[in-house]
């Protein structure tokens, strides 16, 4: 029996850590390819280890994020199921497990790199300053939400290190903002749905509906907009004379990264789609896991990117 219990609390432990959400610590990697240096085993081993050391973190907050908002939970339709909110999981262990993360996850990223410790250091602050009060301001959430990207893409470079592209920082803000304004109108739509008071979160009782479209609205846009110039700028020159044989001089020079653009657009708008016609956009990684069409497209693009960085 004791072994039994053991073994459901490990698997409740696992649970609450959230792996589903390690996809977001994949946002390390990007300095890395944008760089050229994916297949350069050293950088990808050391940048593999940090998002490691990352996800052992990041579990650490959600463990502490469930204990912090376990009363609110048992008013929500779905997250009265969580097992902390549950009861499946008590307090003590989860901040035991909690601590144990956050100390394996710290020290780690001490050995590995300073720089890459001290921006660890910032995530976790922000995310547990975030589980305590910031989540309950309006805007101000959904901006501390965009600042744990920025935090990962920049560790992902000082890691290494390489030099970051500030469009690469501003698409990144983009679609952050897109991904937690999306989030609260999803959120907002699931409630309605089970006729469910907002009180059961008081930031969306604070959200009004048309802001929440008119900031969804601007990120997308916003999104779409710094990724293109990102795009037109980072895109690679041909080195060897066979563009310039081939091709018109008007194109002899092509901006080949721009071709991935329209995979970005189209990313981005079946999110909408999938935020206001399925309503399913209150968990984002759930959604890139379950909706073929975007999970489709995402990886076209990253073969797209890939290709034309490496082979082209």
């Amino acid at each position: 029996m004791k072994k039994f219990a053991g073994c459901q609390t490990m698997r409740f432990l696992l649970e609450s850590a959230r792996p589903c959400q390690w996809l977001k610590n994949l946002s390390l990697y990007a300095p890395l390819v944008f760089w050229g240096e994916i297949f350069r085993p050293e950088g990808l081993v050391k940048v593999t280890k940090a998002v490691f050391l990352f996800s052992l973190v990041s579990s650490a907050v959600y463990l502490i994020n469930d204990v912090v908002d376990a009363p609110r939970d048992r008013r929500h339709p779905f997250k009265k199921n969580r097992p902390i909110a549950a009861g499946k999981l008590s307090v003590k262990t989860a901040l035991s497990a909690a601590v144990a993360l956050l100390v394996g996850g710290l020290a780690g990223a001490y050995l590995l790199e300073s720089y890459f410790f001290f921006l660890v250091s910032a995530y976790f602050l922000l995310q547990f300053f975030y589980s305590l009060f910031l989540r309950q301001m309006i805007i101000l959430d959904a901006l501390a939400i965009a600042l744990g990207f920025i935090l990962r893409v920049f560790a992902g470079a000082w890691v290494l290190p390489v030099p970051l592209s500030s469009w690469l920082v501003l698409s990144t803000v983009g679609l952050a903002l897109l991904l937690a304004f999306g989030k609260r109108r999803s959120e907002r739509t699931i409630l309605a749905a089970e006729g469910l008071s907002l009180k059961a979160r008081k930031t969306l009782e604070r959200y009004p509906e048309t802001l929440l479209d008119a900031t969804i609205s601007m990120s997308a846009a916003y999104a779409i907009i710094s990724y293109s110039l990102f795009a037109f700028q980072t895109s690679p020159l041909p080195a060897t004379p066979l563009f310039e044989t081939l091709l018109p001089a008007t194109v002899a020079r092509p901006k080949l990264m721009m071709l991935t653009v329209p995979l970005v657009i189209y990313a981005v708008a079946r999110y909408l789609y999938v935020i206001y016609e399925k309503n399913e956009g209150e968990s984002p990684e759930k959604v890139l896991l379950s909706d073929y069409p975007l999970l489709a497209s995402v990886l076209v693009w990253g073969l797209a990117v890939v290709a034309i960085i490496y082979w082209l």
